[in-house]
């Protein structure tokens, strides 16, 4: 599937690009085309310089916190619920404590914590796979699940508004929130029915049916605090347990006696090996991206969208925020550069910006999380995990459309 995409990308691009020059007149699209693959080349470098510090920092904390038994811990507290969703996955393997490390992170809003968690999570899953050149089940349900990025506190978004002069950065807070579980639920659903998950086990059910009290009773609790208190709290709340986290790594290594420092170390390491292994992955994936953006395909394609929508009568204001919903399955700095680029246009608290605003937190960066999951441990063929996670996007931007509508008219 990666190899027809990645393809499928410089065909279409060499396609708007002929038609920029023959149609439109604009034979400089080419030279656009070529800049293109030599910036997104130098981007992924840049990207890969972050990569480095971020992995080597929070791999030397998951050795302290594997030393530690903690991670055994956490698997073999979800271990009944692992062993339904994903039977491949031996109970209290540490696979399951690095995964839920993870969701965690992600629904905290944690982006640098999560990254290197989740490497370290599809490597553990990589040593159970048979094939390695082919996800697993479990590695696709790891994956979708992550893709759909499920989060609870969005701190980013918020400064991203709050940078722009939004009055209210919070506003899009409970839109977010919304918006994300809907995406989450579809790509657990459809990863559920490619691999036939019982969904109705008691075990199951009890786990989802706890998780979404407990996320209506935090939603409640925020629909009842001020704008700047939720602001606080986001802030607040997304720091300390960063930190907290850390400190109990390193407090329980301590009393477990793990030489902390030799461990921090000795994970550190992994780290640095683990991304000169991405490189190669993120150019492919990065370049084939910036030739589609040069190409005009993308443009193209929303006015498309534009026209259908207008012919069948109904509202386009929603069209507007779309450039951001597009991009966002293929590249996260882009996806970032439109929710501001828009913000800029039309005003912070426009309805296009706070739907753009709601798309970019709902869901993560399909593309980029493939290329970066997958290619850490050499998997070529994703089977159905870009379908699911592609479907989980969809649901995620026509639950920010409709949660956007219904709160913002």
């Amino acid at each position: 599937m990666l190899n027809i995409l990645w393809l499928c990308f410089f065909l279409i691009a060499a396609v708007a690009g002929l038609f920029q020059w023959l149609a439109l007149g604009d034979p400089d699209v080419f030279s656009r085309l070529i800049a293109s693959l030599f910036d997104m080349a130098d981007l992924s470098v840049k990207l890969m310089l972050l990569l480095f510090g971020t992995l080597t920092l929070w791999m030397g904390f998951l050795r302290i916190a594997e030393a530690a038994g903690l991670v055994r811990g956490l698997a073999k507290l979800l271990g009944p619920l692992f062993r339904r969703l994903m039977p491949g996955v031996p109970a209290g393997h540490p696979a399951l404590g690095l995964m839920t490390l993870n969701f965690a992170a992600n629904a905290l809003g944690l982006d640098n914590a999560a990254t290197p968690i989740g490497l370290r999570a599809m490597h553990a899953l990589q040593t159970l796979n048979p094939e390695p050149k082919t996800a697993t089940n479990a590695q696709i349900l790891f994956l979708v699940l992550n893709s759909s990025s499920l989060t609870l506190l969005p701190v980013s978004i918020f400064m991203y508004r709050a940078q722009q002069g939004a009055p209210d950065p919070t506003l899009v807070f409970l839109p977010i929130l919304l918006a994300t579980s809907a995406s989450t639920l579809a790509g657990l659903l459809s990863v559920a029915f490619m691999q036939r998950l019982r969904l109705h086990d008691p075990v199951v059910l009890v786990w989802l049916g706890t998780g979404a009290l407990a996320l209506g009773g935090f939603m409640a609790v925020l629909a009842s605090l001020s704008a700047g208190a939720v602001a606080a709290l986001s802030s607040l709340l997304g720091n300390l347990t960063l930190f907290g986290v850390i400190i109990a790594f390193l407090a329980v290594g301590a009393w477990k006696r793990v030489p902390v420092y030799e461990s921090f170390i000795e994970g550190a390491r992994d780290g640095f090996e683990v991304c000169k292994n991405l490189l190669p992955y993120l150019v492919a994936m990065l370049c084939a991206i910036g030739v589609l953006r040069a190409s005009g395909a993308l443009d193209l394609i929303l006015d498309a969208i534009r026209w259908a929508v207008h012919g069948i009568g109904l509202d386009t204001r929603f069209v507007d925020a779309l450039p951001t919903a597009l991009v966002k399955p293929f590249s996260g700095s882009a996806a970032r550069a439109l929710l501001i680029e828009t913000m800029q246009h039309s005003g912070p608290d426009s309805f296009a910006a706070l739907l753009a605003a709601t798309v970019q937190g709902s869901t993560e960066t399909t593309f980029y999380v493939l290329a970066v999951y997958f290619g850490a441990v050499g998997i070529q063929r994703a089977r159905h995990a870009v379908g699911c996670a592609l479907l989980a996007d969809l649901a995620g931007v026509l639950a920010s459309i409709g949660v956007c509508y219904w709160f913002f008219g």
